[in-house]
């Protein structure tokens, strides 16, 4: 066959690559500004304006939205596979740090309370996004350090927060209006107005250590990951085992009924919160104005409500209701953040679940398989993991993959269902037996549309992406972008060819012997300028799309296991 393949050969994204990996082979530190030619010279489409003198605040938002929240106190990044590789190199206990979060990217992270953060990865995708993340953000940073250098002394920006006069006078010398200024203040929280001092009397130099970049490392880690999980629960060494990478909140709520049974809380907490638009969404639920899931709707406000509540009882109460079910939650621990849910088939009750996953399930009583459901990892983590899982558990009998993609053809909340996967890792394209059809998830996805035989790319980071590049794939009809299916199924080639997968070819996967789903919400359009998620999250517009494929693959295993035990 005539293979029609994306060449997305970008010279300046290349290059941007060869020099960060270059340098982090040195055992020495390494400067951030070194890179910051080379990553303004690739165009980024997350970081358009990186020459350009005012602040590109969609690409600043970016990066403090994936970077922990005390960026401002850190002056070196130190990433590693383990404790055990941190404390070789002299670090010592970084677990015993302060552990520090953010709020869009899982990645465990530790601060020493000076300026040192040590950041656990799990692949070569964790450098490819770690590198221009701390790039961008110093770029933008050193940008608006140099701007609020010419702010007259008059002007007190340590009273920004309490005078509207100065709030608006700085908004003008950073060249953005008063609201970009105030998302920012909303981002940065109650660090505001000590980051803008920060920013203020100082450039950033942020510097830059890989420990330990050698794939043996990377095998290590995953092999504490597993380990933890098998030790929790022995039973996946012989049972068969459904494989689900996700998140850690839409299956669960699906079969656990606990949201729903606290529907009077939650619409309790719509009226009391500061959310307008959910309480507008449910008016219109309740008026019978719009076409919206009610279920799919709760489960989003569950979340929301989980946060805002923070309480311990409900917390022991859901994990009792959980535990009761066969439900059991496995945190990631001295390892990469992925936690994992091993879910009992046999305990679960049709009676609590979501009635849209089907009747007469009794049957489920006597399966004896499992649900191992993982929140989903970041690039060739993804073949790391699925490769560890293969060699562990007893037979698997289905692989289903959901999360995150950009969309070139659609809007935020579709789904998409690719047939095709273009692996920018491997170099493969993969030609694979999809198991889902529009059909199997349009009932139950109200506000996107479903796109099957799509044809998908697995990038190797949010930031490499340029125009040219995205010209290309578009014009070869690739119009999904994500992270994770190209390493999955190059794990899934092992997991049943007697050879690892092969470099640069087509790879034709319809011989595979277990059931194989793959399904994207998009969550960004980035042909449209400022169309990302770079400011925002996703909201629940597009997560309703989330629970639509999740109901799709239950019911998939669902009847799967239906037939295994006839």
């Amino acid at each position: 066959m005539e293979r029609t393949v994306p060449s997305t050969a970008s010279e300046e994204i290349d290059l941007y690559q060869r020099t960060y990996y270059s340098l982090l082979r040195s055992t020495a530190e390494v400067q951030i500004r070194t890179l910051e030619e080379a990553h303004a010279r690739m165009n980024s489409l997350l970081h358009p304006e990186a020459r350009e003198a005012s602040p590109d605040l969609s690409a600043f938002f970016y990066s403090i939205l994936r970077l922990p929240p005390l960026m401002h106190l850190v002056q070196l990044v130190v990433l590693g596979q383990s404790p055990e590789v941190f404390e070789r190199r002299g670090f010592g206990d970084v677990e015993s740090w302060q552990q520090v979060f953010a709020p869009a990217r899982r990645r465990r992270c530790f601060y020493d309370g000076k300026e040192n953060l040590a950041v656990y990865i799990a692949s070569r995708t964790d450098i490819d996004d770690v590198v221009p993340l701390l790039t961008a953000f110093q770029i933008e940073w050193n940008k608006i350090h140099g701007l609020l250098q010419m702010i007259p002394s008059s002007i007190d920006i340590a009273g920004l927060e309490d005078d509207a006069v100065t709030f608006a006078q700085v908004a003008e010398a950073l060249k953005i209006s008063v609201e970009e200024l105030a998302q920012l203040q909303t981002l940065l929280g109650s660090d505001f107005t000590e980051v803008m001092c920060e920013m203020a009397s100082r450039p950033s130099r942020i510097r830059l250590q890989l420990l330990s970049g050698s794939l043996s490392d990377y095998w290590r880690a995953t092999r504490i990951w597993w380990n933890n999980i098998e030790e929790d629960c022995p039973d996946l060494r012989e049972r068969p085992v459904y494989f689900v990478s996700s998140n850690k909140h839409s299956l669960v709520n699906l079969i656990s009924g606990f949201a729903l049974k606290h529907k009077d809380d939650l619409l309790t907490h719509i009226e009391k919160s500061k959310n307008g638009d959910l309480a507008r969404e449910w008016r219109k639920i309740r008026e019978d104005r719009v076409p919206s899931n009610r279920e799919n709707f709760f489960y989003y406000v569950f979340k929301e409500f989980l946060n805002h509540r923070q309480s311990a009882k409900l917390q022991r109460e859901m994990k009792a209701h959980e535990e009761k079910l066969g439900i059991q939650h496995i945190p990631s621990l001295h390892s990469f953040d992925v936690e994992a849910q091993v879910i009992q088939l046999s305990q679960l009750d049709p009676a609590v679940m979501d009635s849209r996953l089907g009747q007469d399930l009794g049957f489920l009583n006597e399966s004896d398989a499992l649900i191992l459901n993982i929140d989903y990892p970041l690039g060739m983590a993804a073949y790391n993991i699925l490769f560890k899982i293969s060699e562990q558990v007893g037979e698997i009998l289905g692989v289903y993959i959901t999360g995150k993609a950009a969309t070139l053809n659609g809007v935020i909340g579709d789904v998409m269902i690719p047939t095709v996967v273009q692996d920018e890792q491997s170099h493969n394209t993969y030609l694979f037996p999809n198991s889902f059809t529009a059909s199997d998830v349009t009932p139950y996805v109200v506000y996107g549309a479903i796109l099957d035989n799509q044809k998908a790319v697995t990038v190797r980071g949010t930031f490499l992406q340029n125009d040219i590049y995205m010209d290309v794939f578009y014009r070869e009809g690739y119009t999904d972008i994500e992270m994770e299916a190209g390493p999955y199924l190059s794990a899934m080639y092992e997991m049943y060819r007697p050879q690892r997968h092969p470099i640069n070819e087509v790879v034709n996967l319809y011989g595979i012997p277990f059931d194989v789903g793959i399904l994207h919400y998009a969550s960004d359009t980035p042909l449209s300028k400022g169309r990302n998620l770079g400011a925002g999250s996703l909201s629940y517009y597009g997560m309703d799309s989330t629970y639509g494929v999740t109901v799709a693959i239950l019911r998939r295993i669902f009847d799967l296991e239906r037939r295994r035990l006839q």
